[in-house]
């Protein structure tokens, strides 16, 4: 029987676990520092686990070689240390976790050691990274390439309007690193929460959406002029957001205060998480879309992949941890079954090029309750 092992078990990991161990013919371990963590995860999965400090790279490679294939669900600041140490121990790993560094760096490691290792398999990135990979292998002259993504409560409540459903820290990251994005052909950056606009989405309303860091690989995978990521919060968000980095409060150099040295970021994350919690029946919501303009049998057209998730009542599991988790467990199914081996490191778009991986994913993910929606669309002038 595989032994799969998941590297993290906040609320995506967790999701992962119960979702990897719904298969008979999976065996599988979740590990964690926490007790509690792991304590809450048994409760609802039938798992193992072990506790470990995932910022131990000499215990995460040894205990990764126990396993046929890792699933990384470590903070971000954690990541690339943890996608290292697995594929040094030789074993395929499938990844989620929004790391500040490319992870593509270890390319050259996972090609020595013929390891398959698949990263920012979640979401956005994820599904974005698939779709607009799809468009690539599908369009001629792609001109331009347009995600909108977020994770909203229902509920709006006051002053934040605003529940985080991963680490908090990881939200405070795409609230301060630079964004950058591709115009005119050329990569630029600008700064976190600019170009703020009013978008109004079908059965979402009108939303907030501003420049975030998103891209990542997508900057220069995808061949086009025009290459943007947008998050979307509902509005009036964002102005809260940026009174805190005005004040110092999203800060990374220690500070001292009353004798002790703290981070101004670590401080703000710990206040806010409580705040930003789902309440006891709460729910939230996850919407993508992505749009790509190119030629299609030589006429101008506009592709376009709608998502719309929601807070699952029967398991309670919310839809970013749901949107985010599947995409990375269907995938670690395929690399286990060998129909996708690919040694080396790869963001989902160089899989996207293939229908079968496509509508693999679609077919799993349906099965699951999430579903997306796709169109094609003529344009004017073509």
């Amino acid at each position: 029987m595989p032994e799969v092992v998941v590297l993290g078990g906040g609320m995506v990991g967790g999701v992962m676990a119960r979702d990897l161990s719904a298969d008979p013919g999976l065996h599988v371990t979740v590990v964690d520092r926490d007790p509690d963590v792991l304590a809450r995860i048994v409760r609802r999965a039938p798992v193992a686990t072990e506790r470990i400090d995932l910022s131990d790279g000499e215990a995460v490679r040894t205990l990764c070689r126990r396993f046929d294939l890792a699933v990384g669900a470590a903070p971000g600041f954690l990541g690339l240390r943890c996608l290292r140490a697995a594929i040094e121990s030789g074993r395929p790993v499938v990844d989620i976790s929004f790391m500040p560094e490319d992870a593509r760096q270890l390319d050259g490691l996972a090609r020595e050691k013929n390891v398959t290792a698949v990263v920012d398999c979640g979401v956005a990135p994820g599904l974005s990274n698939l779709f607009c990979g799809r468009a690539m292998a599908e369009l001629r002259d792609v001109e331009r390439v347009l995600i909108l993504v977020g994770g909203l409560p229902v509920l709006r409540r006051w002053p934040w309007e605003y529940a985080a459903v991963f680490s908090p820290i990881d939200v405070l990251e795409e609230y301060t690193r630079p964004a950058r994005f591709v115009e005119h052909g050329a990569v630029v950056e600008r700064e976190a929460l600019s170009e703020p606009e009013l978008l109004d989405l079908p059965g979402v309303g009108t939303v907030e959406a501003f420049n975030t860091d998103g891209l990542r690989s997508l900057l220069d995978t995808v061949r086009a002029p025009f290459v943007k990521e947008k998050t979307l919060r509902w509005p009036g968000h964002i102005e809260k957001i940026r009174v805190l980095r005005a004040l110092g409060l999203l800060g990374t150099e220690p500070v001292q205060v009353a004798g002790a040295s703290v981070r101004p970021i670590d401080l703000t994350a710990k206040l806010l998480f409580p705040q930003w919690r789902l309440g006891d029946g709460e729910e939230e919501f996850t919407v993508l879309r992505v749009e790509v303009d190119g030629r299609l049998e030589g006429k101008s057209v506009r592709r376009t992949w709608d998502l719309l998730d929601r807070t699952d009542r029967t398991t309670g599991e919310t839809s970013m941890a749901r949107t985010t988790g599947f995409p990375a467990t269907i995938m670690a199914r395929m690399v286990l079954e060998g129909s996708v081996r690919r040694p080396g490191v790869h963001p989902p778009e160089v899989l996207g090029g293939d229908p079968g991986i496509v509508e693999r994913m679609r077919e799993e993910l349906e099965r699951r309750g999430v579903r997306w929606e796709e169109r094609t669309e003529g344009r004017d002038g073509g």
